[in-house]
């Protein structure tokens, strides 16, 4: 009211503020939460000026939301390879062209084939395959080569081997990521839960201290993420030591200062929700199905049968009770339930 736009005017010449990008809006909220200069007045920021807003908070930490997009996973889509591998498998699938031996198992009458790999219990073998080509495509479509003297391995080198001169230029292939992965977890018998929660790890690392895994750094980077994930994941966590014994030419010392710079870095933020995990499981799924990574079929025998109808059969009857416990709170008198009732007597 008394504004020279108000509410009465028409919605095409009502002003239209420019949309800001969310780049604009943290720097605003960057600037609007730092601590005045003036001394003479007492400034105490409240807490909900510290925490970032939920569009931003998506937007740069993937790894503490569920929502959020992974960051493996838009690297990996951004490759050719698999883009002209996608429209290759579109065009035979509508021309009918055979592209080749089935290597996919499908069930019959006679057999059922079931995956092994589930997101309670991922099977090990694929689960380390598919968190190594993440990994992989991390290096590969890296934006710059940002890093830290700790994870560099020239200058805290994990063997006594010299390192050579181009060991910041050369991509490491998947099969080498995977070898040296794959090494640690049998040496320290980790499970494929732990190799999923060393892939958040990394990317919260990522995100947070604003660094590139590349050539230089993914050792000791992916040996940073398993240490603190088999710590965090397993009872009996391995101890540095241990991997000492594993990793014959690095220190103790080394270790330790290695872990406390990565626990600084991911400000201590350790937790992993379980939304978060099945979301970086199931994208995981989603990679191996990119570049043909199948996730082993077993055929249903008649002991794993069994195993599955009695959990069906478990959870049926655990489903019905909580219905029926929901169905006496909702009624208004507990009598009503099974109630006979008489035949009407005309008269």
């Amino acid at each position: 009211m008394g504004n020279t736009v108000s509410c009465c005017v028409s919605p095409e010449s009502s002003p239209k503020l420019p949309l800001r990008q969310p780049a604009e809006r943290l720097e605003e909220f960057c600037t609007s939460t730092e601590v005045s200069d003036d001394n003479t007045v007492p400034y105490l920021q409240h807490i909900s000026d510290r925490e970032l807003p939920e569009e931003l908070a998506l937007e740069s930490n993937p790894s503490d939301h569920a929502r959020a997009s992974t960051i493996f996973l838009c690297k990996s889509q951004t490759d050719v390879s698999v883009r002209d591998k996608r429209r290759s498998n579109h065009i035979n699938h509508i021309t009918h062209v055979s592209p080749g031996p089935l290597s996919k198992k499908y069930s019959s009458c006679s057999t059922i084939f079931i995956d092994d790999s589930t997101v309670s219990q991922p099977n090990l073998k694929s689960t380390i395959k598919c968190v190594t080509l993440a990994i992989y495509y991390h290096i590969k479509n890296r934006d710059s080569d940002r890093s830290l003297d700790i994870f560099d391995e020239k200058l805290h080198p994990l063997s006594r081997e010299p390192v050579p001169d181009d060991y910041s230029y050369v991509d490491p292939e998947h099969k080498l990521i995977y070898r040296f992965v794959r090494t640690l977890f049998s040496a320290a018998q980790l499970t494929a839960e732990c190799a999923i929660v060393t892939l958040v790890y990394l990317e919260r690392l990522l995100t947070y201290a604003e660094l590139d895994i590349c050539p230089a750094n993914w050792k000791r980077i992916i040996l940073g993420a398993i240490l603190l994930a088999s710590k965090v994941w397993d009872d009996q966590a391995v101890w540095n030591v241990d991997y000492c014994q594993i990793l014959k030419d690095i220190t103790v010392e080394d270790m330790n200062e290695m872990e406390r710079q990565f626990l600084e870095l991911l400000q201590f933020n350790i937790n992993v929700p379980a939304s978060v995990y099945a979301k970086y499981y199931f994208d995981l799924r989603q990679l191996a199905d990119d570049n043909n990574l199948s996730f082993p079929l077993e055929p249903l025998n008649n002991q794993r049968a069994q195993k599955l109808e009695a959990i069906s059969r478990l959870c049926e009857d655990k489903y019905k009770d909580l219905s029926r416990a929901a169905m006496r709170r909702s009624l208004s008198a507990d009598n009503l339930i099974g109630v006979r009732r008489s035949n009407a007597v005309l008269s």
